[in-house]
């Protein structure tokens, strides 16, 4: 769908990724896994298409293949202590501030696929507000694209899967939501060569507000 387009969506309960969705972290992110491109003798470019929206073992998984997984699991935990101590260059996403206080009082979750640390440093150094209901690396088994993060979010706010609406803008994300049976916004340039059921350029022309049945209605465009 055209980014200049206006949609009416609504829904009991939106479900919103991080990184690349609510805040801008692609200077650390493009930083620390390029030193371990570099490490591993893999291209960096590469690397990078792979990395977004996963957690790191679910990437290093794909890049090293052969590799044992609780090598994996052991690279991740350095991996997300290097991201957690960097936080020069890390934004908010423009108008993620105000979609979130436009939630206050609505059901909604984060579903990220970074840990309860990373997640609080990143939202903290955005300056945003972190969602009182938030799924993260620790709290799933499977890595987007699985839907389990999706669907564990739904379940914690008492709402079925097909009334919810996530906010993506990588390509497993998506894939995460539309396998959950949710309706996925898109959010960025990341987002528009997976096909989103809606696309934005950022968060500024999304606005939330409660309907009188106590579901949410979105406005985007």
């Amino acid at each position: 769908m055209p980014m200049t387009a206006t949609t009416v969506l609504t829904a009991r309960a939106l479900l919103l990724d991080m990184d690349g969705t609510l805040v801008n972290s692609d200077a650390v992110v493009e930083r620390c896994w390029r030193r371990w491109a570099e490490r591993h003798g893999l291209d960096a470019d590469e690397v990078l298409r792979v990395v977004h929206g996963r957690q790191g073992h679910a990437s290093m998984a794909v890049l090293l293949p052969d590799r044992p997984m609780e090598q994996n699991h052991a690279d991740n935990a350095r991996m997300l202590a290097e991201e957690t101590a960097d936080m020069d260059g890390v934004v908010e996403i423009p108008g993620a501030a105000a979609f979130l206080a436009s939630l206050a009082g609505l059901p909604h979750a984060l579903v990220t696929s970074a840990d309860v640390a990373l997640s609080t440093a990143r939202m903290t150094a955005a300056g945003l507000a972190p969602p009182d209901v938030r799924i993260t690396a620790e709290c799933v088994g499977a890595s987007k694209p699985d839907p389990e993060g999706f669907l564990k979010g739904a379940a914690e706010l008492g709402v079925a899967p097909g009334d919810c609406v996530v906010f993506e803008d990588s390509g497993v994300g998506i894939a995460a939501g539309r396998a959950a049976g949710m309706r996925v916004v898109g959010v960025g340039p990341r987002a528009r060569a997976h096909h989103p059921d809606v696309l934005v350029r950022d968060l500024t022309r999304v606005r939330a507000a409660g309907t009188a049945d106590g579901g949410i209605s979105l406005r985007i465009g």
